[in-house]
């Protein structure tokens, strides 16, 4: 496999594609490896003995072993030498014949397309650590529907060593080897596109950033995992600020040469810390400040207001009964 692609495309991933990618693995492997099967398998033993219990842990933790693979095709538009994925769907795979079912395929293009009318089929996804040698099977059968498809891979597996996303974009180059003209998958360099994101994506996107942890982590193991995060953007930030200062200071020595271009981005830079600072600022954050604290008040009320309206029904509810028993007395209310 070739290290990286000589196309000279242009990839740019929204963040929706990962999340439905990462989202279908855990569903296929929760499925495949349900929690039950402790379970099952304690009750076979009772059952059947001990030998079939041996068995039945035997083949789950086998399952459990092997890591499923997930396939399905990814939409997009291209426009020029830049290729957007915006969003992707799933797909049924069958892995005696390395193929995808076309019927299905078929369907899901059409309604798609009734959605989506700007969105083509750009490539297809898949999981694993590496391409494999019967991923060209599946990558040849979508030719014809695009010549030039697009892979993208995602690494289910866990590295807490690895700082880059486990995304690989892959495309297909003709190469000769030994003589013999071959398709290969060669690795291509992509962007996370945050710009321009719809309003669903931004939605789904910080729905998962505010999920809880799998392994049941506290609050506080919550709160320090988001201020280092908040630490390392800051620290990165002020580390870029100080680098483009040396780099300002120097070319006002005269030790480098003077780039315009560079200088008129740093003085459009600068034209905006004064916007926040303004009087007109300060009035319409100090105005939507009260708001959201008015609207936090009232529902502090309201939620006082139910639970007396609660706590009365019950005083009214248990003198009703204490009055019917006594012989007359009236309600507390």
């Amino acid at each position: 496999m070739a290290e990286s692609s000589s196309s000279g495309l242009t990839f740019k991933l929204h963040p929706l594609v990962m999340v439905n990618i990462s989202d279908h693995y855990s569903r296929v492997k929760s499925q495949m490896n349900p929690p039950i099967a402790s379970h099952s398998a304690t009750a076979t033993t009772t059952t059947n003995g001990s030998e079939a219990a041996v068995e039945t842990a035997s083949s789950s933790s086998s399952s459990a072993a092997s890591s499923p693979r997930v396939f399905g095709c990814v939409i997009g538009v291209q426009r020029g030498r830049t290729v957007e994925i915006f969003n992707s769907f799933e797909l049924l795979y069958d892995p005696e014949t390395h193929s995808l079912e076309r019927g299905f395929l078929e369907k899901k293009q059409e309604l798609y397309k009734k959605v989506f009318p700007n969105f083509y089929i750009l490539g297809w996804y898949s999981t694993g650590s590496d391409a494999q040698e019967s991923d060209m099977t599946v990558h040849k059968a979508l030719m014809d529907i695009n010549e030039s498809p697009v892979y993208v891979l995602l690494n289910p597996v866990i590295n807490p060593a690895q700082k880059d996303l486990p995304i690989t974009i892959y495309e297909s180059e003709l190469h000769v080897i030994d003589g013999v003209p071959q398709l290969i998958f060669v690795s291509s360099s992509y962007t996370i596109e945050v710009g321009h994101t719809v309003e669903a994506e931004r939605i789904s996107v910080d729905h998962v950033a505010h999920l809880k942890p799998s392994d049941g982590g506290s609050a506080a193991t919550q709160l320090a995992a988001h201020l280092t995060g908040i630490h390392s953007a800051i620290k990165m930030l002020n580390s870029r600020i100080r680098v483009l200062h040396h780099y300002l200071q120097a070319m006002q020595k005269g030790d480098i040469p003077c780039e315009n271009s560079l200088l008129r981005q740093v003085s459009s830079l600068l034209r905006r810390l004064p916007a926040v600072e303004s009087g007109k600022f300060q009035d319409d954050f100090l105005m939507e400040y009260n708001d959201t604290l008015l609207v936090t008040y009232l529902a502090v009320l309201t939620n006082c207001s139910s639970t007396m309206n609660e706590l009365v029904d019950k005083f009214n509810t248990a003198y009703d009964r204490h009055s019917r028993r006594g012989g007359g007395r009236t309600t507390f209310f």
